[in-house]
């Protein structure tokens, strides 16, 4: 079965690299974007990106993948496809194989985990990513309750930011996005950012509405800017850099995207970051690393 995936996806990789038009840089890059399961979604979501010149990561659930898939590919300046794997399904290796040939690039959100992020049970999925070159998105911190009658197991503590430290460095070819930045352990996830150079934050969900009285508080976290130090990476540029923009639109309610963009900006606003760094902030990081796999 593994052998059959790999020759579908090679053959339909080479036919997405031969039909993918060339495209230029856009202007905004969302590393987080909810797919509902609702077409009538991604018709509006294509008219969103078109008017802003955006692309979006879009976290497609299996149950989902045939009616993402050829809209996706089709859209191939529009949309990325994320393939929304969970860690203790029975057929994982199966599903990232499937979503690796339809030329998703990514893997998650990966939430809900019975084990730690980084049990050695997961070691196979995190190869197999690896060796495909996909991103990898995981859900980092609090996280909702949406149905609190129902049991479920979920616990925050198989989800911290500092699970993610071992995982980047036993695989230093998948470049990382910690969703959330490990709310509330900002400083923890800054840390192992500053030495993971595959490690990325978005600052997604309640941060910075928490936040929006105390923006000056990022400064703290991203500390190393500018620094020259033996405790510092030498030479990099604003440490703020190590966030992407992520709206995490889920539900179908496009109206957070805008209202998440807005706190971005006022936050590096706030923060005197550059206009340089932010603009890979907001698209020139992730459009690097998309044309480096």
């Amino acid at each position: 079965m593994v052998r059959r995936y790999q020759v579908l996806a090679f053959i339909t990789t080479l036919a997405l690299f031969v039909s993918r038009p060339l495209c230029a840089q856009p202007k905004l890059i969302d590393a987080h974007l909810h797919y509902n399961g609702d077409p009538a979604f991604l018709k509006d979501l294509l008219v969103k990106l078109d008017a802003i010149d955006g692309l979006a990561f879009l976290l497609v659930d299996p149950k989902d993948f045939e009616t993402a898939r050829p809209v996706i590919q089709q859209h191939a300046n529009r949309l990325i496809g994320f393939g929304e794997i969970r860690l203790d399904a029975p057929d994982v290796l199966h599903q990232v194989d499937r979503f690796h040939a339809a030329g998703f690039r990514g893997l998650g959100e990966i939430s809900g985990p019975r084990k730690n992020f980084d049990d050695p049970a997961y070691t196979p999925i995190y190869e197999r990513a690896e060796k495909y070159r996909m991103m990898v998105l995981f859900h980092t911190g609090i996280v909702n309750r949406t149905s609190p009658e129902v049991p479920s197991d979920i616990s925050v503590d198989r989800m911290r930011i500092t699970l993610l430290d071992g995982i980047a460095r036993r695989f230093p070819k998948i470049t990382i996005i910690a969703a959330h930045m490990g709310n509330p352990d900002y400083a923890w996830a800054a840390e192992i950012g500053r030495w993971n150079p595959n490690i990325y934050f978005d600052l997604s969900g309640s941060t910075l509405i928490k936040k929006q009285e105390d923006y000056a508080f990022f400064k703290s976290i991203f500390w190393w800017s500018g620094v020259s130090s033996p405790h510092s990476p030498k030479g990099g540029p604003s440490a703020f850099e190590k966030l992407v923009f992520g709206s995490d639109v889920f539900g179908g309610e496009m109206e957070e995207f805008d209202r998440e963009l807005e706190r971005y900006h006022k936050m590096l606003d706030a923060c005197g970051v550059s206009p340089e760094a932010q603009a890979n902030i907001f698209g020139g990081t992730l459009w690097r690393i998309l044309n480096s796999k």
